[in-house]
């Protein structure tokens, strides 16, 4: 960062490292505790100066941060014209009817009156109540004393019905309700009582009945010619896990793993298979697999903000204009596909950027005496190398018609998830997180398909599953 408060913090480092350096009369020790101090108050610096802009810091972790006003475009509050909105109409088949008659001392004396048509007021309102059905099973026994029942979907003497469990599975994992309110709003609002313990398993039913929805979304997303990959951190009994996703326009499936790498993918099973094209944010482990690779440009956006801020390189500040600009030209271009001559001339700008970085952003000095290992780079360095090492990958969104500028897809579907946890706290064990990916997932996918979330989830209690709209079969 290089101001804070008016103070030029990189200058005063600089100044400060220069003349530690023309100081002769210091000794050994001091000279190494003063470069031990410096080096505390770059990464102090470094650390302050990251935010959701030039980072991957979360925007909530932003210090002070200032909350834009929106751009009105001069129009009123409330629904604009055009606007569809959602308006109470009578229904011709109200569930009771109320006549309300005058009250006869109310109308004036000495006159006749005619009645007329009724006018009609209607009131929703929601009655909850509990509904209970008793199976009575016939039973006979043979002259052998064998006994025979009739068969019943239900094996228990009591039990909540399918309605209870997906209603609980909805509260619970589509509106992110901790346990304890699902509980307490059964009890007071429905008479019904549910223990923490039910909850837990009604979702532990739910993960185990969409073990074929689990393989249907891993063939459909090897199937996707866009596919979007993304990792984050997860909270296992105090310990950090990983959740990874893998994910589409169309499809969403979530898991949780102890690691972050190529072991955790391995076992998704989906990358290893996949042969279209991958956005991701350059982790490491996505290069691995032979498909082709996109790079989420917001990502490097904020990473070259920070070697801006930081730096003040030009290359820097010159590759996000292009990079907004070669996105504005796809986007506007019909099909997203820009012609040979204009792909040949905007790449041909992105390596003129790329030559200035290098002037801007040299590598670093050898280290004198003998020292393994790779030379350690600034972060612009870094930076640079990963625009001329994976330029193809970079440039996917303006070279290949279907490949985004970001990561977006993978990032909006994981949110809901890390805000089940803030709420409900950390996941018990590795088991509960992935019961609990596994049901995420099917709500996404059923939101993405058009498909009532609440009626899908009571279904999975009946044994069915909502039919999903195939990658490999065109809509008609």
């Amino acid at each position: 960062m290089k101001n804070l408060k008016s103070i030029d913090v990189s200058g005063s480092l600089a100044s400060a490292k220069a003349h530690l350096a023309d100081d002769t009369s210091l000794s050994a020790s001091t000279r190494a505790l003063m470069n031990m101090l410096i080096v505390i108050v770059e990464l102090l610096i470094a650390k302050f100066g990251a935010n959701s802009k030039n980072s991957s810091v979360p925007p909530s972790q932003d210090p002070n941060g200032e909350k834009k006003k929106r751009n009105s475009a001069g129009r009123k509050p409330g629904g604009q014209v055009g606007h569809k909105g959602i308006t109470l109409t009578q229904t011709a088949n109200p569930d009771e009817i109320v006549d309300v008659k005058i009250d006869p001392t109310t109308l004036p004396p000495g006159r006749v009156f005619k009645e007329l048509a009724q006018e009609k007021r209607q009131v929703f309102d929601i009655k909850m109540n509990v509904h209970v059905t008793e199976y009575r099973l016939q039973v006979f026994r043979d002259d052998c004393g064998d006994l025979h029942k009739a068969n019943c979907a239900f094996k228990n003497s009591v039990q909540y019905g399918p309605s209870v469990r997906g209603l609980v599975c909805y509260l619970s994992n589509f509106q992110m309700i901790p346990i304890e309110r699902i509980t307490d709003f059964f009890e007071h609002q429905v008479d019904l009582p549910l223990s923490a313990g039910t909850v837990v398993n009604i979702n532990e039913e739910a993960a185990e009945a969409l073990v074929e929805f689990e393989s249907l979304a891993k063939k459909e997303l090897i199937l996707e010619p866009v596919l979007h990959a993304d990792e984050t951190g997860i909270n296992i009994a105090g310990k950090t896990a990983w959740l990874h996703a893998a994910t589409s326009t169309s499809w969403s499936l979530f898991t949780a793993s102890s690691t972050r790498g190529r072991e955790a993918t391995e076992t998704m099973g989906i990358l290893p298979n996949f042969k279209g094209v991958l956005v991701h944010d350059h982790w490491a482990s996505y290069f691995k697999y032979n498909c082709t690779h996109a790079m989420c440009c917001a990502h490097l956006v904020r990473e070259l903000t920070r070697v801006v801020e930081e730096d003040s390189h030009s290359w820097a500040s010159a590759m996000i204009a292009h990079l907004y600009l070669m996105k504005g030209e796809v986007d506007s271009t019909p099909q997203r596909k820009l012609t040979e001559d204009r792909v040949s001339a905007l790449t041909s700008k992105y390596d003129e950027i790329i030559a200035i970085g290098e002037i801007e952003s040299p590598l670093a000095a050898e280290p004198e005496g003998p020292k393994r290992g790779r030379k350690k780079q600034s972060r612009a360095r870094n930076l640079l190398d990963r625009f001329r090492d994976k330029k193809s990958a970079t440039l996917r969104f303006m070279t290949h018609g279907d490949a985004p500028f970001t990561n977006n897809q993978a990032e909006r579907d994981i949110r809901m998830t890390k805000v089940h946890q803030k709420i409900s706290g950390c996941y018990k064990t590795l088991k509960t997180a992935n019961a609990s990916c596994l049901i995420r997932s099917f709500i996404s996918t059923c939101q993405k398909q058009g498909i009532c979330v609440s009626s899908a989830l009571t279904g999975l209690y009946d044994g069915k599953l909502p039919i999903f709209r195939s990658v490999s079969t065109p809509t008609l």
